[in-house]
Order: structure tokens, then sequence, then C-alpha cells
């Protein structure tokens, strides 16, 4: 009982802080944390898009959960200073780009807005990163962050690239924060995210 009182009053205090509290949430999750508070502090939404996109573009839900966690904390709502819009934070202009790409949605950009066509548009984005890098996760998820034309920079001297040989400060933590959270969020929720609902459709994008 005194451990449960002592984690909601540190997540009191953190999620009272503002920005930066919210920044180091994942350096303090531990697996024996009491489950209420973990999933207090790293919530779970719109599960039933997350789990299509994920289903549909082969890629971990429980990363996804994560990216989403990282960009935007779950709020759809969310729009970046550089004009990223929505839960993975998916660029217009990419948007346009991947509706050219793909058949059998008509997409406006206003739909950004909508949980179901931003995740199921980031997963796109985030899928074709991780072919582009091999598998690399580390490369995709720094392409995602700060775009695919620094880190092909960044390999052009090198067969692979590790987390903490990032140059960009930013790009580094936000990597090892994706792949963190990833972590957590497989521990808090991996009954959940196990049985998400798999895409039944057709189409691209």
């Amino acid at each position: 009982m005194k451990k449960l009182i002592l984690f909601g009053a540190l997540l009191g205090v953190l999620l009272t802080a503002g920005t930066a509290a919210w920044l180091t949430l994942p350096h303090w999750y531990h697996p024996w944390m009491p489950e209420p508070v973990g999933r207090a502090a790293f919530p779970l939404k719109h599960i039933d898009e997350l789990g299509a996109a994920a289903d549909r573009h082969r890629l971990s839900p429980a990363l996804v959960a994560a990216v989403i966690y990282v960009e935007s904390g779950f709020d759809a709502g969310v729009r970046s200073d550089s004009g990223a819009v929505g839960l993975m934070q998916v660029m217009p202009q990419t948007a346009d780009e991947i509706a050219a790409q793909t058949d059998g949605f008509r997409f406006r950009r206003h739909d950004l807005a909508e949980p179901a066509v931003n995740v199921r548009y980031g997963c796109y984005y985030l899928r074709r990163l991780v072919d582009r890098y091999d598998g690399s996760l580390v490369c995709a998820l720094a392409a995602y962050n700060a775009g695919a034309a620094h880190v092909d920079e960044w390999l052009a001297d090198r067969d692979d690239l590790a987390a903490g040989s990032i140059p960009f400060p930013e790009t580094r933590e936000y990597v090892r924060r994706v792949l963190r959270c990833r972590a957590i969020y497989a521990d808090l929720y991996g009954p959940v995210l196990a049985g998400v609902p798999v895409d039944r459709g057709a189409g691209g994008g």
C-alpha cells in the first residue's frame, strides 16, 4: 500500500510538472510499478485503429503505440509548429505523397485529424522507412524524426547506425524514447495488444 501511495504521489508530481517531466517519463518506469500507475502515465487509446494499421503494414502494435505516445501523447488534435498533424504527427506533404501512391482511398488533408487515417498513413510511412533501411528500426525511427536525407548522409560512411551515434541530439533522444516506450507498452499492454483487431481490408495506405 505504501508503495502504491508513493508511486501515485510521484505520478502526480510528474504529470503536473509540464513538458519537461513528460519527456522524462520513460526513464522512471519499472516493470514492478503498480499497473494502474503505469497505465495512467502511458495511456493506450484508439486501439482498433492502431491494431488495424499495425497489422496492415506489418508493424508491432507496441512500436506503433510507442511512436504515437512520443509524437503526440495520444492527442489526436496536436499540430506542430512545422505543420505535422495528429497522433503520428504526419506531415500533410507526406500524406499527399502516400495518397498518390495508393489506391482505393480519397484523401483530403483535413482527414489527417481522423485517428484512423492518421495512424494508417503514419504506419505506411514508417513501414516504408523500415524497408528502406533493411529492417533497421534505429534508422527508420531516425528518418521518421529527422528525415531520410539526413539518415542517408549519416550512413554514407558506415553500414548501420546505433542510437547512441546519431549526430542530432533531438533525434538521438527521440529514437531512445521510442525504443524504451515500445518495451513499456509491451509490458503494460502485452495481452491487449496481442488481441487487437487485424485489418481485413484491401488496398494501399
